[in-house]
């Protein structure tokens, strides 16, 4: 079957009927959500495919605002802080997606089957646009497996082998090639990302994080921004604000002491800054994070 809209019909009934609090399911890497909000939502991606199956979203990355629909993909090849909304979601119509986890060893080996040219461009980290039908059916399938636990084992990474095939034949090839390239731009960036996630809290040297990259200062600093949207120094504070907020959550009272934990000195200084990216105080802000709803980006 690849008529798109039979297709779609069939994502939205199982997304809706496997959905979890937790978005996991038995499949390793295959994250499904419903979101029932329109409120913003402030989060850390990982390397991910997302499939949209009803509703639709906006992502803002630095100034660069992505839009996907059902039908459409969006793509993210590296760890991200972003800002984003479902649009029009409500209880009676909430969005639905699916996410699957982009791995590098898996992406690899698919590598060495392509014919395309070997490009390595640097370039933003996120990009979106419609799904084939090839690629609508594949998804479909691997949700078919979650009535048949049993073939999960054998089935499940022979098709997201073909998901990921299908993303590297179709018009975002070169953005998901940059995740099994062992010397592409981003691999050498997402060094730097991945000692900025870890170690947020810390003073921070470009020219430190140009060396774990294998740059230059000026090669990284170009490099960095290419892919993110954000110099190093705003990557950096929208890591410890976002993670001041997820402390809030367990830790409402706390606010001085988490501003402190994130890395900032001047408890002025971080209830200004999280004002002006969140739009509240943490004060007011932690009360509604309790009862926030994990999502896919």
């Amino acid at each position: 079957m690849t008529d798109p809209d039979l297709l779609l019909a069939e994502l939205r009934d199982r997304i809706a009927a496997h959905t979890r609090a937790d978005l996991q399911t038995p499949i390793d890497g295959l994250l499904l959500a419903r979101m029932e909000s329109s409120d913003p939502d402030y989060s850390l991606t990982e390397p991910l495919l997302v499939v949209m199956a009803q509703g639709a979203k906006q992502l803002l990355l630095g100034d660069k605002v992505y839009e996907y629909r059902a039908g459409d993909v969006l793509i993210v090849t590296a760890d991200l802080p972003v800002t984003g909304h479902f649009i029009e979601a409500s209880p009676e119509q909430p969005s639905l997606g699916l996410g699957l986890v982009l791995r590098p060893a898996t992406i690899a080996p698919l590598l060495l089957e392509s014919t395309r040219p070997r490009t390595t461009p640097s370039g933003p980290a996120m990009a979106t646009g419609p799904a084939s039908p090839e690629l609508l059916d594949a998804a479909a399938r691997l949700l078919r497996l979650l009535d048949s636990p049993a073939d999960i084992p054998v089935l499940a990474p022979m098709i997201e082998r073909e998901i990921l095939w299908r993303l590297l034949t179709g018009p975002h090839a070169d953005v998901i090639r940059q995740i099994g390239l062992a010397d592409s731009s981003l691999t050498h960036i997402s060094r730097a990302i991945r000692w900025i996630r870890e170690n947020y809290a810390e003073p921070m040297r470009i020219a430190d994080l140009a060396s774990l990259a294998g740059m230059s200062p000026a090669a990284f600093h170009r490099h960095f921004r290419a892919i993110t949207a954000l110099s190093p120094l705003q990557f950096q504070k929208r890591i410890r604000l976002q993670e001041a907020r997820s402390l809030l959550a367990s830790h409402p009272t706390d606010i001085a002491g988490i501003g402190h934990l994130v890395g900032y000195d001047s408890p002025s200084q971080f209830n200004r800054e999280y004002r002006r990216l969140f739009g509240t105080p943490p004060g007011q802000d932690a009360a509604r994070l309790r009862t926030t709803t994990p999502h896919l980006p």
